[in-house]
This record gives structure tokens, C-alpha cells and sequence, in this order.
């Protein structure tokens, strides 16, 4: 019996205009976005260093014709040149993309002149693309590598340039598996006067073995063990469900009130590391569709 059926209030008021996030080298995950996926949802699109980006491109095309909104990643330690970030923004523009989420990018050191988000938004080819929509990430455990002081500045800094340019400007979470952390975090950047709205990275359904693997290569912090405490070999078979993660949330941010999202966020955002149809099911079920 689901914690739904136990009596406790639905959660499908906070599963209104979810975002979902998939690998465009993917054809199986493109396919079943563009099967599945609602008009208007934002599905974004990962940058892995070693990949040739370009190939994304098609696919974004593919969900915008569709009535989706791709949005590409960006990585800024990625790009090798400003010509490759113009002809970048250049290709995906011209197929319909009109927002990117801008990110540092899993690498020590950059490749090429960006070495921070901060660097391509100052780059001047956003506006020459006229794009006004940017989505920067946000680390509600902290990153492995940059302290949460830096962060904060960095976030500050981001919004404050982001304003000057006229950007609609969102922050996107990496994904965390407690509610608690989540909460702590949101009241964290509202006292420091962030006021951008936020999409909660959440992981969908998922093995837990797949989930572990996936939390020690992104560097997830603490709450990781809320999904190894007590693992037995049986139970890293089976699935987890972002559930509990969003009830605690909600718990710990507005006293349990599921009529509503917390603290200025806007959306939950979904890392489909199960799959996206499995993430689809699970979010169509909750909603009671």
C-alpha cells in the first residue's frame, strides 16, 4: 500500500510542471519523451565530457517540433573555444531552443577560455542569440570541490549579472535523497537574499544500486545513506521512489502542507536514472492519471 493510500494527503499538487532530464545520445529516451511527455515540459539535455554535443542538436530540434522545450546543457570547462559556444548557441537556436541550463562542467580544469558559468553569461553570445532564458545549477549538500561560501557568491553573482541582462533566471538542484537537507538549503540562500525560483532535482524510480552508483560519481553528499543504511544484497534490488523525499520536504520546509510548493520553489525536476518511462509511470500515478 503506497503512503498515499495510507491516508496521508496526495502529493500531486507538487508534480505541476515537473522537468525531466535524459541524455540526447539516448534515441530509446528522445522516443519516449516525445510519446510521453506532456506539451510544454522542459527536458533537458546532458553534456558528457567526451561527447560530441553537436549530435544534440537533432534531438533538441526533435522536442521543440513536438511542442517540448529542450534545454541543453551548457558546460562552461567544456567548451574549447567562444567559437564553439557561438556556433553552439547558434545551432540549437536555429532548431527552436530559446533556454539553456549553464553549468561549470565535471572537469578540474577547462579545456578551452570559460572556467565558470559566470564567464559564458559575460560571454555577450547570449544576447546575440537573444536568448532570456538560463537555468544555473544549485548544490543543496554542497559540491565535493568548491566550499559553500563560494557558492553562495557565485549564485549572488549569477542572479545580480542575470538581472542586468534580462534573463529569466531558474535555479536547477542536483539531486538529493533526504527532504531535510532540501529545506535547510532553500531557507540558506532565502536569507541570503537568492530570491531566484528553484526546481528540486529529484531522482526517479530507480534500483538503489543504480542510485548508489550514480550519487558516488556526482559526489552526493550526506544523504546518501539514506539510501545504503541497513543494504542488504536483496534490498540494493530493489526500487526507490522519490516519494518520501518530496513528503520530507514538505515536512520540513511548510508543515506538511502538499497544496502548494515551499520557499519559492517552482518545479521538481526529475534525473531519470530508472528510465524515463518508469519516471513517467510513476509521476502519472501519483497524479491519479
Amino acid at each position: 500500500m503506497s503512503e498515499t493510500a495510507a491516508g496521508l494527503p496526495s502529493i500531486a499538487p507538487l508534480l505541476r510542471g515537473y522537468s525531466v532530464e535524459v541524455s540526447p545520445q539516448s534515441e530509446k529516451a528522445i522516443d519516449s519523451a516525445l510519446e510521453r511527455l506532456e506539451s510544454g515540459t522542459e527536458v533537458y539535455l546532458t553534456w558528457i565530457p567526451g561527447e560530441d554535443f553537436t549530435r544534440a542538436v537533432a534531438p533538441a530540434g526533435k522536442l521543440r517540433n513536438a511542442g517540448l522545450f529542450p534545454v541543453p546543457h551548457i558546460g562552461a570547462r567544456h567548451l574549447e573555444s567562444t567559437e564553439q559556444l557561438d556556433s553552439l548557441l547558434g545551432d540549437f537556436t536555429g532548431v527552436g531552443v530559446d533556454r539553456f541550463l549553464l553549468i561549470g562542467g565535471e572537469r578540474d580544469k577547462p579545456v578551452g577560455p570559460y572556467d565558470s558559468t559566470l564567464q559564458v553569461m559575460q560571454s555577450g553570445l547570449l544576447q546575440k542569440y537573444k536568448i532570456t532564458r538560463a537555468r544555473i545549477s544549485g548544490f543543496p549538500e554542497g559540491h565535493p570541490k568548491i566550499s559553500d561560501q563560494i557558492l553562495g557568491e557565485s549564485t549572488i553573482a549569477k542572479r545580480n549579472y542575470g538581472r542586468e541582462l534580462g534573463l529569466d533566471l531558474e535555479i536547477v538542484t542536483q539531486f538529493v535523497f533526504e527532504g531535510e537537507p532540501i529545506a535547510d538549503w532553500l531557507k540558506q540562500i532565502r536569507a541570503m537574499g537568492v530570491d531566484l525560483p528553484v526546481r528540486i532535482g529529484l531522482a526517479g524510480p530507480a534500483g538503489i544500486a543504480t542510485l548508489t552508483r550514480y550519487a558516488i560519481h556526482c559526489g552526493i553528499g550526506n544523504s546518501i545513506k539514506a539510501l545504503t543504511k541497513s543494504a542488504s544484497f536483496g534490498r540494493l534490488l530493489t526500487d526507490r521512489d522519490p516519494e518520501p523525499v518530496i513528503r520530507e520536504l514538505v515536512a520540513a520546509a511548510s508543515n506538511g502542507d502538499t497544496s502548494a510548493m515551499p520557499l519559492g520553489v517552482r518545479a521538481l525536476h526529475f534525473y531519470t536514472f530508472g528510465g524515463l518511462k518508469r519516471t513517467v509511470e510513476w509521476i502519472n500515478a501519483m497524479r491519479g492519471n
